[in-house]
């Protein structure tokens, strides 16, 4: 009976050291879009938008969705700050259909939606943006923290850029930040870089592009993103990432050769 029970505490033993190694090797959740027929890809880069339509927002939106008819675009990308000025306040905020679904009606822009956080958001409910209950609501909208999307001739990396940043923890002023599931905030950010650097070495695309809402270098108000030149670029500079999609000044195109670094379009 004494041998039964050790036996039975070893294989407990051994499937809970199986769980804990499988759950410390997570990797970023991949989505797979297909490319045009021709291996193009033509798609809209877009932030700082959620104002209920007000602030040029159904202006832009009309133009976008003439640009996007000409291009035949293939999906949409949100780099952050989809909801102003505090994000959403839960599934059901009406902030969500009158900054999304009613805005961008025209039928070019009824493709897949791939968006992320900008710290605007992390100022609302957190979880009810990265809800699948909003996609029920609009089937075009896909947010998360950080993934992966692989349009064949372009892999593209969503990274979730405010945790990186000193400001929001230590000197938030008058906000207030939804952390959950970012805390605690060193290890989502040695988690999340190690991932990050895992999944470009391993990609085999022509074109790496990686997304996020801040600028790691930039030449407008807010200039550089320290924690971002620190911890982030190094990985970038090693895996060769093409193509940088960043936000947080309204200048979302950033390029990257191998000797230039990153700076603002602007």
């Amino acid at each position: 009976m004494a041998a039964h029970s050790s036996i039975k505490s070893m294989a407990l033993c051994f499937v809970m050291t199986m769980c804990l190694v499988v759950s410390s090797v997570a990797e970023l959740q991949r989505f797979d879009h297909p490319a045009n027929d021709d291996g193009s890809l033509s798609f809209l880069v877009i932030g700082d938008w959620g104002r209920r339509g007000t602030y040029n927002q159904s202006e832009v939106a009309v133009q976008m969705g003439r640009v996007g008819e000409k291009l035949n675009i293939n999906f949409v990308i949100s780099v952050g700050d989809n909801f102003y000025d505090n994000g959403l306040t839960g599934e059901n905020d009406p902030n969500f259909e009158e900054s999304f679904t009613k805005v961008y009606t025209a039928k070019s822009l009824q493709k897949q939606w791939y968006s992320v956080l900008g710290n605007h958001d992390y100022r609302g409910n957190v979880k009810a943006q990265l809800s699948p209950v909003l996609r029920q609501i609009d089937s075009r909208w896909l947010c998360l923290r950080s993934f992966v999307v692989n349009a064949e001739i372009a892999e593209f990396f969503f990274v979730d850029t405010n945790p990186f940043v000193d400001m929001y923890f230590y000197d938030p002023k008058d906000h207030i930040y939804d952390w959950r599931g970012v805390l605690p905030r060193k290890k989502y950010i040695a988690n999340l870089l190690r991932d990050v650097d895992t999944a470009l070495s391993q990609s085999t695309a022509t074109w790496k592009i990686v997304v996020g809402h801040h600028a790691i270098r930039s030449v407008g108000h807010h200039g550089d993103t320290k924690e971002l030149v620190e911890k982030l670029l190094p990985i970038l500079t090693q895996t060769s990432a093409e193509i940088l999609f960043y936000d947080v000044n309204g200048y979302v195109l950033h390029r990257w050769t191998g000797s230039k670094q990153l700076y603002s379009a602007i």
